[in-house]
């Protein structure tokens, strides 16, 4: 894996991360961006889901409807959830300090609870009543530190494997949380040789209990590969080479491949600039770049085949399957147009931007890996947070759940539940309306299900205007009759990025 020269590379490379020692102080407008957020609450309710907290959370939810008997379990989520300290604010959504939570179902009642992270860098700066450390958005360099891990957030997705729970990030070793308390354990190691290389939010957990994911970090030209078994041990480890490489924030698996989309961005050098404002985005003008869907073979963790599409930006994919022996992988994923990381800081300040749907669509994209040829079928318009039924991952899928707006919200406000027919393309979809926020919803499917809609659609909705949130479960077959069954908390959590749900 040479872990020693990947991590140099990040370190070098324009990551805005310091060399230990090196000692400075935010920037100074970090004071001006929380006094501008607080003026743009006051007058929008609706910017709460970026609102910082303070404390842990537990209580009981007031149930309407009825929930399922056979959906026993907890739902899992984590997202940031400290955005501020010692007056200071950070400029970016993805910068704040993870926030684990867990939604129990059981016996026809839901309770929560939610805890923060306790990272090295949760735990010093508490102990400092300041930031202290690089974050993706925000430049801060008060202190010195020794690894990725020193300033690893925790804060993107939370995920139940091997028995263990696993708060995730986008460029650091994964943090073990207890299933039950959300108490932190502490940093992951999942090989000696592999200690805090970078280890995506984004895994994927085939049907067989197999774990792919990836790590990355901006600037190395390198992404490392990893298959883990259902145990936990680390079966195939590697790393591919791809030049240009900026940043990589998700993938999907396949039978027989992963599939890497890489958007067209610059690293620019700089001494007091953060990750995020280093990427300059290369999409666009008369030099634009294409972006690139790279395809490794999973047998020999080699890249075998490049192809180009028009410039568009990538956060999240649904899923992946092969035909033909291989020779055609089709995958489904959210393109966006133009500098979506800049996008992201504005609302931080408490600015909110018009929506426009057709700048952010699922797609499904098919590859001919024999003859080149890219082909593109639009699925949903305003789209995000695409997600399948566990048991399809990596094989032949039909129906991908995803978050949607329309063009009366601003952007990110996302408020509509969707279950799409991937190939007749008709969406199954509710709409909260006004006031409300929805979370990434997941696909959970009944024992023994016999169909990818055989079970229910399950997640958060932020209702801005009351000012809590509210667990909510759709029969996944009939999404538009609206929710079977509510969960409302009396208080407000932390808009979460990302979750799984562990049947019981």
């Amino acid at each position: 894996m040479q872990r020693r020269r990947f991590l140099q590379l990040g370190l070098h490379a324009g990551l805005g991360l310091g060399l230990a020692g090196i000692v400075g102080a935010a920037r100074a407008d970090a004071r001006t961006t929380c006094e501008r957020f607080h003026a743009a609450l006051a007058r929008d309710a609706g910017l709460s889901v970026y609102a910082n907290l303070e404390g842990n959370q537990q209580g009981e939810a007031v149930v309407e409807g009825r929930l399922p008997d056979e959906l026993q379990g907890t739902f899992y989520r984590n997202g940031p959830g400290r955005f501020e300290l010692g007056g200071e604010r950070y400029h970016h959504w993805f910068d704040g300090d993870g926030y684990a939570q867990a939604w129990r179902i059981e016996g026809g009642k839901v309770s929560h609870r939610g805890r923060f992270v306790e990272t090295r860098k949760f735990v010093d700066e508490s102990a400092a009543g300041q930031f202290l450390y690089p974050a993706f958005g925000t430049h801060v360099a008060r202190r010195g530190f020794r690894d990725n891990d020193t300033m690893n957030t925790a804060n993107t997705n939370l995920l139940p494997f091997a028995g263990r729970l696993y708060a995730l990030w986008e460029g650091g070793s994964a943090t073990e949380v207890d299933p039950a308390t959300l108490e932190t354990v502490g940093i992951k190691t999942w090989r000696d040789d592999l200690k805090a290389m970078p280890f995506s939010a984004h895994p994927k957990v085939d049907p067989s209990g197999t774990l792919w994911n990836f790590g990355a970090l901006p600037g190395t030209d390198r992404i490392a590969l990893y298959r883990i078994g259902p145990a936990g041990d680390v079966l195939q480890a590697g790393v591919v080479e791809v030049p240009q490489l900026a940043l990589l924030h998700d993938f999907v698996v396949s039978e027989r491949h992963l599939v890497f989309v890489i958007p067209p961005y610059d690293i620019r050098q700089g001494p007091d600039l953060s990750l995020a404002e280093r990427h300059v985005w290369a999409g666009s003008g008369a030099r634009a770049r294409a972006t690139r869907v790279v395809v490794v073979a999973k047998d020999t963790l080699t890249v075998r085949r490049v192809f180009e599409l028009p410039p568009r930006m990538v956060f999240h994919f649904g899923n992946a399957w092969d035909e033909a022996g291989g020779r055609v992988t089709h995958f489904d994923l959210v393109l966006h147009d133009g500098d979506q990381l800049a996008a992201l800081s504005h609302v931080m300040e408490g600015e909110r931007e018009p929506n426009r749907p057709a700048a952010h669509q699922a797609v499904r994209i098919s590859l001919d890996l024999v003859h080149g040829r890219v082909t593109t079928t639009r699925l949903l318009d305003g789209a995000e947070f695409p997600r399948v039924m566990p048991q399809v991952v990596g094989l032949r899928h039909r129906r991908l759940a995803a978050l949607s707006s329309d063009a009366r919200n601003p952007f990110l406000a996302l408020d509509t539940v969707n279950v799409v027919d991937t190939d007749g393309g008709r969406a199954d979809a509710w709409r909260f309306g006004p006031g409300w926020r929805t979370e990434e919803h997941v696909l959970v499917p009944r024992k023994n299900a016999r169909s990818e809609t055989d079970g229910w659609l399950v997640g958060v909705a932020q209702d801005t205007r009351a000012g809590n949130s509210v667990l909510t479960v759709f029969d996944a077959a009939r999404v538009q009759a609206g929710p079977v069954a509510t969960a409302r908390l009396p208080y407000r959590t932390p808009h979460c990025f990302h979750g799984n749900f562990l049947l019981t």
